[in-house]
């Protein structure tokens, strides 16, 4: 039995926890970022994602998780392999990573004793299909970011270098966290997260006492704490496949198109990739919600999370991003 604090044992983080299930539902939204104050259980939670996702499909022995329907084009792996069920990867990339840890590498040991060259996969092989968290991605140094955009712009990962010449699949769902108060972000990461959720410690007593209470209950004994919780995680993680059966299904409207249209032109948000990300969000929301279209409640749902980050700074409007957000919200839908 998994040891992971279970993700629907959380209290509060409502937005953080629907933003990392959406993404689970729906990898094209673009990963999500964390970011808030210290000790407010964002690792927690993305770790806690790896327990609740549903199992996936992969062509046994394949170093990058290629997925059995689709064995050709790959890599090279692939051909006339068996299939099995792996959890889904959720795959750390320390701050102190070396290039050659995260791309792969000449594997030395095989160089060595047998003269052979052999590529060693590193975590962007391993995170294939799955998701990469990063904690602190603000400190993160700038050639590893560098690295990531190139990755997660193309779903490749290219190495060569002493010889080697490998392209193996790299499509992973982006997860970072850190503290503002540490640094910002560059903005071309920043840009390339789909959703970014806000977290904060909670301010009443009741909800600060019982984060307190299930956090030493789990500490103390965590099979029994993990097996009070087992109902509720496996009625999350039928939620969570149920979405993703429906999500084709999920149909979305001209006129749903124009108010996330509208609301981007109002916000001034740069680009198209905000109306993407609030449509993709839309429809992983209303697939989660059991309802055939889009509306206005999803896209006023999810909107602060897909267009929070991708405001220009408005020197004569000194209001956070969420309330500009809100307002803008309020405005457009006439909520």
């Amino acid at each position: 039995m998994s040891k992971l604090f279970p993700f629907s044992a959380i209290v509060g983080q409502d937005e953080m926890k629907l933003g990392l299930v959406i993404a689970a539902v729906d990898a094209s939204v673009g990963g999500v970022l964390v970011f808030g104050d210290r000790g407010t259980g964002k690792s927690t939670a993305v770790r806690a994602l790896a327990g609740l996702l549903p199992r996936m499909q992969v062509v046994e022995n394949c170093p990058y998780n290629c997925a059995p329907e689709r064995p050709f084009g790959q890599c090279g792996s692939c051909s006339a392999a068996r299939v099995k069920s792996v959890p889904v990867p959720v795959v750390d990339l320390p701050l102190g990573a070396t290039e050659d840890r995260v791309v792969g590498a000449l594997d030395l040991e095989r160089a060595l004793v047998h003269g052979e060259k052999a590529f060693e996969p590193g975590l962007l092989a391993r995170a294939n299909r799955g998701f990469l968290y990063i904690d602190e991605v603000n400190l993160l140094e700038d050639h590893l970011v560098d690295l990531l955009l190139d990755v997660a712009a193309s779903g490749e990962n290219v190495v060569e270098r002493e010889g080697l010449s490998v392209r193996h699949p790299a499509r992973f769902v982006l997860i970072g966290s850190g503290n503002p108060e540490e640094g910002e972000l560059r903005p071309q990461l920043l840009d390339r997260y789909g959703l970014a959720v806000e977290v904060s410690a909670p301010r009443d007593l009741p909800t600060r006492v019982e984060v307190i209470r299930r956090r030493d209950e789990f500490d103390r004994d965590p099979a029994a704490f993990v097996a009070r919780w087992q109902r509720k995680e496996s009625e999350q993680r039928r939620r969570i496949v149920r979405a993703r059966e429906r999500l084709a299904e999920v149909t979305v409207s001209d006129a749903t198109l124009e108010q996330a249209a509208g609301l981007c032109i109002a916000l001034g948000t740069d680009g198209l990739r905000g109306e993407l990300t609030l449509i993709r969000a839309g429809r992983a929301l209303a697939a989660l919600d059991g309802d055939a279209a889009v509306g206005a409640t999803h896209l006023a749902r999810v909107a602060p999370m897909a267009l929070r980050h991708r405001l220009r700074r408005n020197p004569l409007d000194d209001a956070g991003s969420t309330t500009r957000v809100e307002r803008a919200i309020a405005q457009c839908f006439d909520a």
